[in-house]
């Protein structure tokens, strides 16, 4: 499934500004238009990969991509990257459980790429243990992340996006989120109608809750969350509608 955010229309999409322009002062206005402009024909495709079905996203503009969370099935992601003909340019993790990494080693290789991962689990990917491979299933060993990533703005390629620390779930989980096209991948932080679990070692309720209530209900409410697992849901409606979340948050 495609979800692409694009303007259908460009003749009524400047008819529309050209309106707006006797309202709205010329500054809003050219950040308005950048906006759109940064927005045109990003898309977002999604993989449910690897033992658990983990979201796999892969964000694309023009002819270069990124890959959130290949938690498995490197194959499904290697196709779709060559009949789209992208070249991508890193790949960046939510977290580093188990779930969420599986296909990292393979896709790092093939396209000579930077793995992005918080400082708090540097040493998760090469650690069976830590990322929770260990019990039960095949042992998942790869390199050290390439790049740490720390809360901020960060510019590859043509892409823009802030970093967010949104721990709880595990204590360097982050939140990727894109304001020009306005969403968030927010890997298992927040859910359609659920959270994160937080009953794995150094997972904390409070910080979830925190992470939850101060980084990503801050966000406009038209905002689309692409989670770690299920459907993509919006910020407006997980506030009024997450039954989890409305335990400690009030719209």
């Amino acid at each position: 499934m495609y979800y692409i955010i694009q303007l259908h229309s460009y003749n009524s999409f400047y008819s529309i500004l050209f309106h707006l322009s006797s309202y709205i002062p010329f500054k809003r206005m050219n950040n308005l238009l950048r906006n759109v402009m940064e927005g045109l024909n990003m898309q977002i495709e999604t993989f449910s990969l690897g033992p658990l079905g983990t979201n796999c996203y892969i964000v694309s503009k023009d002819d270069k991509a990124l890959i959130f969370d290949p938690g498995g099935d490197a194959s499904v992601v290697e196709q779709y990257v060559q009949k789209n003909k992208l070249t991508p340019l890193a790949i960046l993790l939510t977290h580093a459980h188990y779930d969420h990494i599986g296909a990292v080693d393979r896709l790092r290789k093939l396209y000579t790429i930077d793995v992005y991962l918080h400082e708090e689990e540097v040493d998760w990917l090469e650690n069976p243990e830590l990322n929770r491979s260990s019990f039960g299933m095949d042992e998942i060993i790869t390199e050290a992340p390439d790049k740490i990533l720390s809360p901020g703005s960060f510019t590859l390629g043509p892409f823009e996006f802030d970093v967010v620390h949104t721990p709880g779930h595990s204590p360097g989980s982050v939140s990727f989120i894109f304001n020009h096209a306005e969403f968030t991948i927010s890997g298992d932080v927040l859910f359609n109608r659920g959270i994160g679990r937080t009953d794995l070692p150094e997972g904390s309720i409070d910080q979830l809750v925190h992470s939850i209530s101060t980084k990503l209900y801050t966000l406009p409410d038209t905002y689309t969350v692409y989670p770690g697992h299920g459907p993509h849901t919006i910020i407006g409606e997980e506030k009024r509608n997450n039954p989890f979340t409305l335990q400690f948050y009030r719209p």
